[in-house]
């Protein structure tokens, strides 16, 4: 993990270098995300019916929620650990805030 100039007020700051199947595995979940999000779009626009529309985005949310559990999984194995090998048990601090703002 690396540090960068960050241009997003909102990142840390930091990078990664995934590797090509990761990286592929989480673009291609992304993308079915905003496919599924244009969908609710074209929905709303055709005046579908509510439930139509809250199950859809139900759907996307928990499309969402497994995105976070695959990335936060992935971090751990990789960011973390490398992290804590290297002796900087600050990650861990780091981890639980993350986790906290995950589980609001």
């Amino acid at each position: 993990m690396e540090e960068m100039n960050g241009s997003c007020p909102h990142c840390s700051g930091k990078h990664k270098d995934r590797e090509d199947k990761e990286k592929k595995d989480l673009m291609n979940r992304l993308k079915r995300i905003e496919g599924q999000v244009r969908g609710v779009e074209g929905m709303l626009e055709n005046d579908a019916y509510c439930t139509d529309i809250l199950i859809q985005v139900s759907a996307i949310t928990s499309a969402l929620n497994s995105f976070n559990k695959v990335l936060l999984a992935n971090h751990m194995r990789s960011c973390v650990a490398d992290n804590i090998r290297e002796g900087n048990d600050e990650i861990i601090d780091e981890l639980v805030v993350t986790l906290q703002k995950l589980m609001k």
